[in-house]
Order: structure tokens, then C-alpha cells, then sequence
């Protein structure tokens, strides 16, 4: 029988070793160095697996900003950064990075389920703060996540890159311009293929992953205790008490796309259909997806699979006006090549002088982006309020999925998080 909670216990648990959100929300920050446009920016990193250490090579590349620290349960991390940071100091307990003074903003790369607890601390130890997707592992974890900052002067980016492409910067302003007309249905889809026996996101355990080298207590902050084990521990996406699986992973990027280019807000329902089709390999989270998010007069759509990666993935925003589609990755028929840009072409019933136009505005750094805010104090690309309405997008329909059900926005606020 899958282990449940209640709704308070959950939170209670959530943010053990992390500043409680009521104590974040009305004690003071700590001090936070006032950054100037010349000064070096100095950074840490807690959770610098494979994302991490993409987060923190594009975090580095971006001019006078300097690593000074990282924090990683495992320590065979410590050494991989040490590879291009040669001079970091390194923690095992990320609670020693956030007390340090020197340290002016924290990227956050943990497994999922860890974001939370990390966000919070992070904004009370008074660090601005980039991030990692999805924001959150549950719901009750992202409102109190988006009241933290709410209550905080921290800048926050959420690593939504999608946020910073020029497809986006385009989009929205055919939207705007009213090529598009009235949007009532939004397609979109993201798939992937591997070998036969090689499941998606699989990866081998280390011999050193173990208890010797892995602080296990630490990685289960707020999940119930158990028994050291290595292949959770390195394939954390295909568990649900640590992951949302693919949702979370990859929809949450094309999510984020679609809120922001149509200015949504949260959805009034979610379904979810799919399963565990194309390795049985002892995942929990499924590999084949359909989605519908039904939002006020309109219904967008995302469709995911393993096990065949000719269509890449995209979006469609099909309005009465005009069509919108955003295309990564796809491959042509005929010619066999990939491709990716962003086109608009007009319905001629209803817009027949309309042209055909293509994106063509670049695409910003995502990490810059957060550095320049750092600066400015203003807002980055990817703020909480979007972060938190695309978590609480693939959270709904996790939680339809695994209920068998069409789950309500007021049923989803209400639902009670499992661990497995």
C-alpha cells in the first residue's frame, strides 16, 4: 500500500533543515551584500550532479562571477567540480554554504524533492536565489515557496530557460498585435527514444555511491527514513517519492512557454492518461503521457513518449486569427534533418491580408539574465509567479494520473502528497 501523510504532518516534514516558512516570512533577511555593476558576483551551488555542473560551467562563463563554494551529499561531486573549480571549497551539509558572508547568490540543482526545503533556506540565509525546475515537488510546497518569496527581497529565477528564447519574445507579440485571434486549443508534445533495454534517464550506479560517500540522511531530508539505496540514490526521476517524472522534467519547460504567451493563470482541471509501456526496467513514474489542462474557454494539450524521438517537441497555439507552432528538434520526412524555429501563418477565413512571419529575435542566457538582476534588483525572465503557476500545471496532472481521475484546481489545492 503506497505511504501517505497528512497535509500537516507533509508540511511539518518538508521543511526539516530548512528555516520553517512562517519563521522566513516574518524574521528579518539576513544581511545581503549590495552587489555593484563592477563587483564580482560570488556564487554557490548545492546539488551539482549533471545539472548542476551545467548550471554552474554557464553560471561561471558569465563574466566577474566566481564560485567560491558547493554542496553536494555525495562527495564523488566535490571532486567532479573540482575539475573546473579547482580552488571551491566543498560541503557535504549545504546549511555550512548559506552560512557563509562572502556568498551573495546560491543556484540550486538538488533532485526534486529537495527543492523546496533548499528554496526556503536559501532566501532565509538572505541569498539571492537561481532555482533549478520544477520548482517544486508539491503543491502545498510551492505555495509556501511562492509566499516566501512574496514575503522576501530576493531575487529568484526558476531555471525555465524557455523563458528567455526569442520564440517566446515573438510569440507574444503576434499574440498581442492580434495575429492570432481567439486561442481555444493548444497542442504540444515532447518525445524522446533510447535503445532497446535502456530506459530513459537510467544511469549506471558508481562503485563509490555508498554510504561511506553519500550522506543518506542529508539526501532524505524530508522523506521518511530508510535503508541506503544507490540506484534511488542516482535514479531518483523514476521514483515518485522523489520525482514527478517527465512532467516535471520536460513539460514543465513547454508549460511555462504557453502561461507566458498566453498570460494564463492556473488551470481549472487537469487529466492525465498514460503508463509504463516502453521498459519495464522498475520505474514508478510513466514513460507514455497524454495531457489535458483545461483552462476558461480553452484546453491545451501535452502528449510525451519514450519510445520514438522523430517529432522532437513542440507547440502549436491554434487561434481563430492565426497559427503559432514552435518546432525543436523535429525531423523532416524527407530530408531526414532536424530543425527548429518558430513560424506564424494566418487563418485566410478570418485574416486573408495576413503574412506568414518567422521568429527571428535571439534567444537570451537564462543565467545571465539572473546575473544582470542580481545587479539591478529587478525582475528576471523566469520570476516565482511563473514557476509557481507551471508547477502547479504538472502537479495536477500527476496527481490526476495517479487517481484515475479528472482532478479540479479546489481538489488538487486539498490533495494530500505521497511518497510513493
Amino acid at each position: 500500500m503506497p505511504q501517505q501523510t497528512s497535509r500537516r504532518a507533509f508540511l511539518g516534514q518538508t521543511l526539516v533543515g530548512a528555516t520553517t516558512a512562517g519563521a522566513l516570512i516574518s524574521a528579518p533577511l539576513a544581511a545581503a551584500r549590495v552587489v555593484g555593476a563592477n563587483d564580482r558576483i560570488r556564487i554557490g551551488i548545492i546539488g551539482a550532479g549533471a545539472r548542476g555542473q551545467e548550471d554552474l560551467k554557464a553560471a561561471i562563463a558569465v563574466p566577474n562571477v566566481e564560485c567560491v563554494a558547493m554542496a553536494d551529499v555525495y562527495t564523488r561531486r566535490h571532486d567532479e567540480v573540482r575539475q573546473f573549480v579547482p580552488k571551491v571549497e566543498a560541503y557535504t551539509d549545504y546549511r555550512k554554504l548559506l552560512d557563509r558572508k562572502d556568498i551573495d547568490a546560491v543556484i540550486v540543482a538538488t533532485p526534486l524533492h529537495l527543492h523546496a526545503p533548499h528554496f526556503l533556506a536559501t532566501l532565509a540565509a538572505g541569498k539571492d536565489l537561481y532555482s533549478e525546475k520544477t520548482m517544486t515537488w508539491s503543491i502545498p510546497e510551492a505555495v509556501k515557496c511562492r509566499d516566501g518569496a512574496r514575503n522576501s527581497d530576493r531575487v529568484i529565477q526558476i531555471g525555465l530557460q524557455h523563458e528567455s528564447s526569442g520564440s517566446l519574445t515573438d510569440t507574444k507579440r503576434w499574440i498581442d498585435s492580434g495575429w492570432v485571434g481567439k486561442v481555444t486549443e493548444v497542442e504540444s508534445w515532447m518525445s524522446r527514444n533510447t535503445p532497446h533495454g535502456k530506459g530513459q534517464w537510467v544511469r549506471p550506479v558508481p562503485g563509490d555511491c555508498n554510504p561511506e560517500h553519500v550522506d543518506w540522511a542529508l539526501f532524505l531530508e524530508n522523506r521518511p527514513k530508510s535503508e541506503f539505496d544507490g540506484n534511488k540514490f542516482i535514479n531518483w526521476r523514476l521514483f515518485w517519492e522523489f520525482s514527478g517524472g517527465n512532467t516535471t522534467e520536460n513539460m514543465i519547460h513547454q508549460i511555462a512557454w504557453i502561461i507566458s504567451a498566453l498570460d494564463l493563470d492556473l488551470p481549472s482541471a487537469a487529466s492525465m492518461m498514460g503508463g509504463i509501456w516502453s521498459e519495464k526496467d522498475g520505474r514508478q513514474v510513466p514513460d507514455t503521457i497524454s495531457v489535458t489542462l483545461e483552462y476558461p474557454e480553452k484546453i491545451v494539450c501535452w502528449q510525451s513518449t519514450f519510445s520514438n524521438s522523430r517529432f522532437g517537441l513542440g507547440e502549436r497555439i491554434l487561434g481563430s486569427d492565426g497559427t503559432v507552432e514552435h518546432v525543436s528538434g523535429s525531423t523532416d520526412m524527407v530530408s531526414g534533418r532536424s530543425r527548429e524555429e518558430t513560424r506564424y501563418w494566418a487563418e485566410k477565413a478570418n485574416r486573408p491580408s495576413g503574412d506568414s512571419a518567422v521568429s527571428e529575435t535571439p534567444d537570451q542566457n537564462h543565467m545571465a539574465n539572473f546575473f544582470d538582476c542580481v545587479r539591478s534588483r529587478k525582475q528576471p525572465n523566469a520570476p516565482v509567479e511563473i514557476g509557481y503557476k507551471s508547477a502547479i500545471a504538472v502537479l495536477m496532472s500527476n496527481i490526476a494520473y495517479r487517481e484515475q481521475s479528472r482532478i479540479t484546481l479546489q481538489e488538487a489545492m486539498a490533495y494530500e502528497p505521497k511518497y510513493s
